[in-house]
């Protein structure tokens, strides 16, 4: 009976079953940022604790640098504390530090990509739901909490449950126009907020073979919204192609060697699934979400469902995004006004996503409408060198946008990029919840980066097939 790459890699790195019936398994990588480690260290500290394999850990600074005046002291005290916290512990400790000054910052799940240091094969940790973003190298990745984080550091181990595994298959071809965030949205619309839950997702078919790997890191970064532990994707000649020659890669006296290990963690053809779903790329238009999670979605031209099947909880989570949002059922999302338009984010901040709008905006020579502050923020400072270098920057500000500095932005509150009050936002982030933009009031619609464009330029809920007559 053949396994799962999640079986092959679990049992790998498993060092012992303990007691409780959880493995006690290897983290071959971890990654660090400055909201969820200082406690961490702290408690290092009480104990008299180091690391065990600083080699092995990795930090940068993401959620709270601001993105466009980072001359220090930052303004915001607290984000000037926990700056001072990160820089202080990763030198107390011996971790590498990719820093601002140093030019080479970012959001931790663009950045460890970028280094070469997301391989296949691996068991990856950070404190940040969103480390599934890794699992499209064929790495097992998941998000964990700060007493967890503090585990990782003194043992470089964690004890986990294992998963059930589920494929998620989608094959054909996508229509022109519809991206990786679409395919993402709509498969969290299809299973449910939930429907992950218990699981690790197996991402395959035709759409994820031929996905870049920028592509399949979207998908896999959104694994966690349909309730999944981890996604990941099958390891190829087009993961080995990124990987190669990046800095902390394997050199050429060794590649043939990881390359080897890499084929031999893939999933067997004849493994077994603990459940599979597939689904028709063709069916998949562009997507904007309408609620308060991720799986309240419809396709962008199509209307908001009425809920007449819900029972329980679902349907009071249903009536509940009505009244935030301010809709009604069998309303059209398609028009409604927007002021605030973001593309960046760990989902879509990565130099294809902004080069795919910049195209867009470039052939169409449109504008962002009067009135609607857009963002563009690059998710590293490697990708916004590149942006510069390419003249995508440009294009981007003539069109409109503001071309921000890298980090974490609008996609959550912790930093000052902000919405106020009741303004609706369009972003290319991955979370809609209340609040998550930083006002207790403000809304937010996701939608792939050129739904974002096509809507800041209607200065609504626009469909990029028209707007950019894909």
């Amino acid at each position: 009976m053949g396994k799962t790459l999640y079986e092959k890699v679990f049992e790998k790195h498993t060092v012992k079953i303990l007691d409780s019936g959880q493995h006690q398994v290897l983290v071959g990588l971890h990654m660090i940022h400055e909201v969820t480690s200082p406690q961490a260290f702290s408690m290092l500290k009480e104990k008299g604790l180091g690391v065990l394999m600083p080699e092995r850990n990795f930090a940068t600074s993401d959620h709270i640098i601001p993105t466009d005046d980072q001359s220090r002291p930052f303004k915001d005290e607290l984000a000037e504390e926990m700056q001072v916290a990160i820089e202080k512990n990763v030198s107390d400790f011996g971790i590498k530090y990719f820093d601002l000054k140093q030019g080479n910052q970012g959001i931790v799940h663009v950045v460890a990509p970028e280094k070469g240091l997301t391989q296949p094969g691996m068991i990856i940790c950070c404190g940040d739901s969103h480390t599934a973003t890794h699992g499209a190298f064929g790495s097992i990745a998941m998000g964990i909490g700060t007493s967890q984080v503090r585990d990782v550091l003194a043992t470089q181990t964690i004890p986990l449950s294992r998963l059930k595994v589920k494929r998620v298959e989608v094959n054909g071809k996508l229509k022109k126009g519809v991206t990786a965030k679409d395919v993402a949205l709509y498969l969290i619309m299809k299973l449910g907020v939930d429907g992950g839950v218990g699981y690790a997702f197996e991402y395959g078919g035709e759409v994820f073979d031929n996905f870049t790997m920028e592509q399949r890191m979207t998908v896999c970064n959104m694994a966690i919204e349909g309730g999944a532990r981890c996604g990941y994707v099958n390891p190829d000649e087009t993961t080995y192609s990124y990987i190669k020659g990046r800095e902390y890669a394997p050199k050429e006296d060794k590649w043939d060697e990881a390359v080897k290990y890499w084929e031999s963690i893939k999933s067997d053809l004849d493994a077994v699934y603990d459940d599979k779903v597939v689904y028709d790329g063709a069916d998949i238009d562009s997507m904007v979400t309408w609620g308060i999670n991720p799986g309240q979605c419809i396709s962008v031209k199509g209307t908001i469902p009425d809920g007449a099947d819900l029972k329980g909880a679902k349907k009071e989570a249903f009536n509940e995004a009505l009244e935030y949002m301010s809709f009604e059922a069998g309303q059209k999302i398609l028009g409604e006004k927007i002021d605030v338009a973001f593309i960046g984010s760990c989902t879509n901040g990565r130099y294809s996503d902004f080069e795919e709008v910049a195209a867009y905006l470039k052939k169409s020579g449109l504008k962002v409408k009067e009135g609607v502050k857009a963002l563009a923020v690059p998710g590293s400072q490697d990708v916004r060198e590149k942006l510069i270098e390419n003249g995508i920057d440009k294009i981007l500000t003539d069109a409109g946008f503001e071309f921000r500095l890298a980090g974490c932005s609008m996609c959550l509150a912790m930093n000052p990029d902000k919405l106020k009050g009741r303004q609706m936002s369009v972003s290319s982030s991955n979370r809609n919840f209340k609040g998550r933009q930083g006002s207790s009031t403000g809304r937010t619609l996701l939608m792939s980066p050129i739904g974002v464009a096509a809507s800041a330029i209607k200065g609504a809920v626009a469909d990029p097939f028209d707007v950019f007559n894909i």
